[in-house]
């Protein structure tokens, strides 16, 4: 399931990075973020609540997660 994370305290491309990091576990491929948006995309089975775990543990916030 394709999902949009909005996340906050991302401020340059080594955010980027490190979210990517804590995310690509839990992606069936890639995941896709945006500084500028400040969101991440992936399509994952993962449940909504591992995904902020995870996030969290990396030092972001989650605004809100949307199905896509």
């Amino acid at each position: 399931m394709k999902k949009k994370i909005m996340i906050e305290g991302m401020s340059c491309e080594h955010c980027v990075a490190h979210v990517k990091e804590a995310l690509e576990p839990m992606a069936k491929e890639s995941v896709e973020v945006s500084l500028e948006g400040k969101y991440a995309l992936l399509d994952t089975q993962s449940e909504d609540k591992d995904l902020i775990e995870a996030l969290d543990e990396a030092g972001y916030d989650v605004k809100s997660i949307e199905k896509i």
